[in-house]
């Protein structure tokens, strides 16, 4: 059946391609690409996607399995050089052609699997239970020295999650912090200490493959919200007896995921 050999060659190629690039697109028109990029990186992958359409449409040019004749003027010398391998007992190509065949189909079937999931599945953000699992129990640094330096001299009120928790990892003089105010918005996951959780956030660099979670101690006032609950904590940076900083919150708001749930 040439016709659906063409047509599924066309399928794992343009069509697959098409689809992402239309999921690209779609993204960047909603307003949710960043669910899954780097803004800055956005105009890129839209760029891209567009000429990838255009290159899709461009192939319609083409009769339907010209991609695939080529070649068919070594068939003679094929069809006896097989002959030969067979006679001397190596392995018939033919069982080489159906595992590649079968390993093709086992590959088309899984991406054609995660394209048709993208495109019916709405967009979400990365879960708090991912965030937990990338833990590694140090806190990266996402933060330059430029911003350590502003935060002991100038003006944090736009500063993130991914801003202080590198401050709180490099203070080497906590009291410098100490009554700070900050203003921050993450969502709950699990603390140290009773009384206490931990304000994160994702941090992306590039993608949401590289999204790495900044967290911050926070000393609750009240009842503590559930783990992955967004909320904005509105308090004070402080010093503790241990030398460490914490936030003592004055309010924890429950609120709504935001848009935007990552920082950058």
């Amino acid at each position: 059946m040439p016709d659906l050999d063409s047509l599924a060659t066309r399928w794992l190629g343009v069509g697959l391609a098409s689809c992402l690039a239309v999921v690209t697109v779609g993204l960047a028109l909603t307003g949710r690409l960043g669910l899954y990029l780097n803004p800055d990186s956005a105009w890129f992958a839209v760029g891209m996607a567009v000429l990838l359409l255009i290159g899709a449409i461009a192939s319609f040019a083409l009769p339907l399995g010209s991609e695939s004749d080529h070649g068919h003027d070594h068939g003679e010398a094929d069809h006896d050089h097989a002959d030969h391998d067979h006679a001397g007992g190596r392995r018939h190509p033919i069982t080489s052609d159906r595992f590649a065949v079968a390993a093709t189909v086992a590959g088309g079937l899984v991406a054609s699997g995660v394209v048709v999931t993208m495109l019916v599945t709405p967009p979400a953000s990365l879960s708090a239970e991912l965030a937990i699992s990338r833990d590694i129990g140090a806190p990266p640094l996402f933060a330059g020295s430029d911003v350590i330096t502003l935060a002991a001299t100038g003006d944090t009120s736009e500063f993130g999650i991914g801003d202080w928790a590198s401050i709180f990892a490099t203070a080497t003089n906590p009291d410098t912090f100490d009554g700070d105010a900050v203003t921050l918005t993450g969502f709950v996951t699990p603390g140290e200490g009773d009384g206490s959780f931990d304000l994160t956030r994702l941090v992306i660099t590039h993608c949401v493959i590289d999204a790495q979670p900044a967290s911050l101690p926070i000393a609750a006032p009240a009842s503590i919200p559930d783990t992955g609950q967004w909320v904005t904590v509105t308090g004070t940076v402080r010093s503790t007896s241990s030398g460490a900083l914490e936030i003592a919150s004055a309010e924890v708001a429950v609120i709504d995921e935001p848009q935007d749930p990552y920082e950058y």
